[in-house]
């Protein structure tokens, strides 16, 4: 009885390698990871103040073999007990992109898997789905190094992006101002404490945020905060860090939140899910909380587990499960696609 009910499970082996992360994971059902194997880049790549593709997917090569082996053992599953293999194609940098297909593809031929294509943009919204059920109609804010994004989603495996940014990403900003502040890539999370003790007295802009459309934009923000400091660094000035961090912090939260309610507002939705990268933010995190507590009670907010906001496989396994149940196949000649969209 136990082998019958092992065989109705779907386990999938997923792969993700979109940037500075070698990841491989093994998901059951979609929802349960039996193991989420990590190997990061950020020491190779602090030294640069940001991603150097060449070296990132040399470090991809090295990596993804070992990260296949630990994700299978730790999760205690053979190849013979998979039912599929995900993989990220795309968005991202295409070396990196194409040594986890390269792996994935190898495995699943070799095991006569089917080979489940995956957006990475997608992974990043059912990281959410480890800390809760969705519901639909569902919004999604996803907030990633190179992303800032607003999905609308009226139905599972139904995609609409209703806002993006036109330059800048949030988490591209945060990385840019960090440099310019002597923090180490990546920033963020640097930037973030850092602001938890400072208050926001430069009222830097807030751009766009009450234009008649969701889309984002942060290179205003970027070059404010630089020449303000900039300005003060020629007139031997000292500026408070904890300030600075703090008031940078609220413009992109300011316009985020403002961004999404408005969102909310326009398309009625049963959930909000806040994902990706800078999602682990805690001043985004409460702000969100807090505005919809007031402006949206009914809406549930379902916010991507800390330790998979960033990069990695077992956001890939939970999507790849979804587009497996909605029959998603990939052939063999299956390339990445560094500026896929959803």
């Amino acid at each position: 009885m136990e082998d019958e009910a092992w065989q109705k499970k779907t386990i999938i082996l997923a792969f993700e390698s979109s940037c500075d992360e070698t990841s491989v994971a093994v998901i059951e059902d979609g929802t349960k990871i039996l193991s989420n194997i990590v190997a990061t880049q950020i020491a190779s790549h602090q030294r640069f103040g940001g991603v150097v593709p060449e070296v990132a997917s040399r470090h991809h090569i090295e990596q993804i073999t070992s990260c296949i082996e630990d994700a299978l053992t730790t999760a205690g599953v053979t190849y013979d007990e998979l039912t599929a293999v995900a993989v990220t194609y795309g968005p991202g940098l295409v070396g990196s992109l194409l040594i986890g297909l390269m792996a994935a593809k190898t495995v699943a031929w070799a095991h006569h898997l089917p080979l489940i294509p995956v957006n990475h943009m997608t992974g990043h919204i059912y990281a959410a789905r480890f800390a809760g059920e969705f519901n639909y109609p569902q919004m999604a804010l996803l907030v990633s190094g190179g992303h800032t994004e607003l999905v609308y989603m009226p139905a599972p495996h139904e995609y609409q992006i209703i806002g993006e940014t036109r330059d800048d990403a949030a988490g591209e900003a945060y990385d840019k101002i960090g440099r310019v502040m002597g923090i180490a890539y990546p920033a963020g999370k640097a930037v973030d404490e850092l602001a938890a003790q400072g208050q926001d007295v430069f009222n830097f802009p807030r751009a766009m945020e009450n234009e008649d459309n969701f889309d984002f934009s942060f290179s205003g923000l970027k070059s404010a905060f630089i020449n303000t400091v900039h300005n003060a660094d020629q007139r031997g000035e000292t500026l408070n860090r904890a300030d600075l961090a703090a008031s940078f912090q609220q413009s992109v939260v300011d316009v985020l939140v403002h961004k999404t309610m408005r969102a909310l507002a326009q398309y009625p939705v049963k959930q909000l899910v806040l994902a990706g990268g800078v999602a682990a933010n805690r001043g985004l995190r409460t702000a969100l909380t807090e505005q919809l507590a007031t402006q949206q009670p009914e809406v549930n907010l379902l916010l991507a587990p800390l330790k998979l906001c960033g990069d990695n496989a077992a956001m890939i396994g939970a999507a790849g499960y979804i587009n497996y149940q909605f029959g998603d196949r990939a052939a063999w000649d299956l390339n990445a696609q560094p500026g896929l969209s959803l």
